[in-house]
């Protein structure tokens, strides 16, 4: 196996572990330690950009050697880099026919291609932190390690279309921008509706709609049918919702753990918002709101 390969097999463990949830930090030091071992030249790092993945590691971990060995590599490499630059600066100078000009020219293009950022940034259409920030969290919404989405678009991908799809409605990062991220990550996240995330991991849910979806839309099957039934309530008692609420017995206090209780909808946030149903034991007086 060569030394690439051997990169690319590290990188693959490594990048699962700064995605998960910060366990196997033994392993993750011993896969560090390997890398140290390698002869890794300048093409591998280029080609591999491990150094992305060993500096995402650092900033995962909480683990104080893999902290340390992670930065040590990455010093290391940004050295080997420099003395490369040298040593290739030198090399043109001793190179008498070569016109002036145009060896400075190579030269700065050379530095320019091949120096390595000290921060790794991402391979993105955008250098604004708080978008960046807004991916890789909804990129993290979407990374799941027992499903299995293998030939779907990776995690990375989708998040920067979907961010992208936010992006061009509102046009700017304000409040408007994070609450529709935040809502997206939230619903995503959820634990109780797979069925949206994975709708859009395999493409059934495209970004742009995902982007203007409602929380209504989002929302697990049992809170669609909660919202359902209450609504056949509320028609069926109009008149009396519009004075007092509306009866119902599919909510039980907290307190009492009686089934006799009245509810009201509020619409109290956005347009784009579920409204908030305020409840009000008849039992005990006990009250309550939840969205």
């Amino acid at each position: 196996m060569s030394v690439e390969e051997e990169v690319m097999r590290i990188q693959k463990k490594l990048t699962k572990m700064t995605s998960g949830d910060g366990t196997n930090q033994e392993q993750a030091l011993d896969l560090l330690r390997e890398l140290q071992k390698l002869n890794i030249d300048l093409e591998v790092l280029t080609k591999t950009r491990i150094g992305m993945t060993v500096n995402a590691l650092r900033k995962s971990t909480t683990d104080d050697e893999v902290i340390t060995l992670a930065k040590t590599l990455i010093k290391n490499w940004k050295k080997f880099l420099s003395g490369s630059n040298n040593k290739e600066s030198n090399s043109n100078s001793n190179s008498a026919n070569l016109n002036k000009s145009k060896k400075k020219e190579e030269k700065a293009k050379d530095e320019k291609e091949k120096k390595l950022p000290s921060q790794f940034p991402s391979s993105s259409n955008t250098t604004d932190a708080v978008r960046l920030k807004c991916r890789e969290m909804l990129a993290a919404a979407l990374r799941v390690e027992k499903e299995d989405f293998e030939g779907c678009a990776p995690p990375e991908e989708l998040a920067e279309e979907l961010e992208e799809a936010i992006f061009s409605e509102f046009k700017n990062t304000d409040m408007r921008y994070k609450n529709r991220v935040r809502s997206r990550i939230s619903n995503l996240k959820d634990t109780k509706n797979p069925t949206l995330r994975t709708n859009f991991r395999i493409g059934a849910i495209s970004a742009s709609r995902l982007a203007v979806m409602t929380a209504e839309e989002m929302a697990n099957d049992e809170i669609k049918q909660l919202r359902e039934r209450f609504r056949k309530e509320a028609i069926n008692d109009a008149q009396l919702a519009t004075v007092q609420g509306t009866k119902t017995d599919l909510l039980k206090c907290g307190k009492c753990k009686k089934r006799n209780c009245t509810y009201n909808q509020i619409q109290t946030r956005s347009a784009d918002e579920p409204m908030t149903t305020f409840v009000m034991c008849n039992e005990c007086g006990n009250r309550w709101k939840f969205c």
